[in-house]
């Protein structure tokens, strides 16, 4: 498992080291398995944990527009996960982003 998952410049460089490296995928998914170390779900998993670990959330209404809401619970099934935890995961890492740049200013 010495090989490691380069910084890519773009989407179709990490697509292209993807294939590339299709055997070494399937043995860390295969050490990962003989090691017990598979989980199902594990994102959403993740999410979860962090999410107890945080506490109580105050409820709040936000108006989305119908094709955002649409997008958004799309890419959260795909990612295992209700649309309500995706926006606040997106929210999150948005302001850790803004937070990030305005404090190189």
């Amino acid at each position: 498992m010495a090989k490691k998952q380069p910084p890519f410049k773009n989407e179709a460089q990490e697509a292209e080291w993807w294939s590339k490296n299709q055997n070494l995928i399937a043995d860390r998914f295969e050490q990962a398995k003989a090691a017990g170390n598979l989980g199902k779900g594990t994102l959403a998993r993740v999410a979860h944990e962090r999410a107890s670990q945080a506490g109580p959330s105050p409820t709040i209404t936000i108006r989305l527009a119908e094709a955002d809401l649409a997008r958004a619970r799309t890419f959260a099934a795909e990612k295992g996960l209700r649309y309500q935890t995706y926006l606040k995961m997106l929210l999150h890492q948005a302001l850790n982003s803004e937070e990030k740049r305005t404090r190189r200013r």
